[in-house]
């Protein structure tokens, strides 16, 4: 049964801020995640605040540097095909296009795809895991096929289920969060939280505070972008292993780059040990090995899992000859 809640639809971000501060209050984007999780129960609302009408978190404006202000209740499909994100980001248009189906992304926004819930079906389910506040992680001994090879840290092996955080973290994006102190910016790479910190927050918004949009600084010269996931169904689901890549070249080499995984760990993963592997080389295919064999060092498979160990060496392969035949 779908519970009851009140509902309230302010027009301004301060009128936002100021309903959340009642208890049980929650922030209604787009909405994809947020009605799922009050019909499975995975958490109460005793108020829904929409947002939708906050028209200043809305749409796409390039700045005077060429870099790019993303407002929070943008859509996917705008994001996607946006023609300076297309031009310039083409990484962000990438896995904007991937996310879910074109229904979802004509509702849903970039801010909500940022800040959605694990889709763990222990945390989904009817079980108190820890995420829930119970005791134990049902995915180690559990049915873990889809779950982390990285970053679960003994403790819970949820995988990030966003598509456009990685893209836009390796593009060095930063997201604006207002809320009663005012606003901050934060690094995208810091926003998300690991369950060894704290298993039951994924980001770090405080209280009342609501993501108001995503900034892109300028990409430097020589910069290709890419995202690429490995799903079971092709026309709609979450990532099994994903790949997102921001390759500076100059001319064949690489000066540098970043190289983040979805499907891989409760956060977006950053693959420090790849981007050490291709920087300062050209991608040839000894490169590209050791770039294989270094994404996947330190991964901590579960029984059902290991699999996505060989899907990520072939995804890295793949990927970094292919923006390496683009540059």
């Amino acid at each position: 049964m779908f519970p009851s809640f009140d509902y309230v639809r302010p027009t301004s971000l301060q009128g936002a801020i100021a309903h959340l501060a009642e208890e049980g209050a929650v922030v209604h984007a787009g909405g994809t995640d947020l009605l799922g999780c009050l019909r499975e129960h995975i958490f109460a609302a005793q108020k829904v605040v929409s947002i939708s009408a906050v028209e200043e978190l809305k749409g796409i404006v390039e700045g005077a540097d060429g870099g790019l202000r993303i407002g929070s209740l943008t859509t996917l499909r705008a994001v996607a095909e946006h023609p300076l994100i297309r031009q310039r980001f083409s990484g962000l248009a990438q896995a904007a296009s991937e996310v879910a189906s074109p229904q979802l992304r004509n509702q849903g926004t970039i801010g909500g795809n940022l800040c959605q819930k694990p889709r763990c079906w222990y945390y989904r389910g009817d079980f108190n895991c820890l995420r829930k506040g119970g005791g134990t992680c049902f995915a180690v001994d559990g049915e873990n096929q889809f779950h982390c090879i990285f970053g679960g840290g003994g403790t819970c092996f949820i995988v990030h289920p966003s598509d456009t955080a990685p893209i836009l973290m390796a593009l060095h994006a930063t997201v604006r969060l207002a809320g009663p102190k005012g606003m901050r910016d934060v690094p995208l790479e810091r926003f998300y939280v690991l369950p060894e910190i704290d298993v039951r927050r994924e980001t770090v918004l405080e209280p009342r505070e609501i993501a108001t949009e995503i900034r892109l600084p300028p990409p430097a010269a020589g910069t290709r972008s890419s995202y690429r996931k490995v799903r079971a169904r092709r026309s709609w689901d979450f990532a099994l292993a994903g790949v997102a890549l921001a390759v500076r070249f100059d001319g064949r080499r690489v000066l540098d780059g970043r190289v983040v995984l979805s499907g891989a760990a409760p956060v977006p993963w950053r693959s420090a040990a790849t981007e050490q592997a291709i920087r300062g080389r050209q991608l040839d295919s000894e490169v590209v090995a050791a770039a294989a064999k270094a994404v996947v060092a330190g991964a901590e498979p579960l029984e059902k899992n290991g699999y996505k160990i060989p899907l990520f060496q072939g995804l890295i392969e793949e990927e970094l000859t292919r923006i390496n035949a683009s540059a």
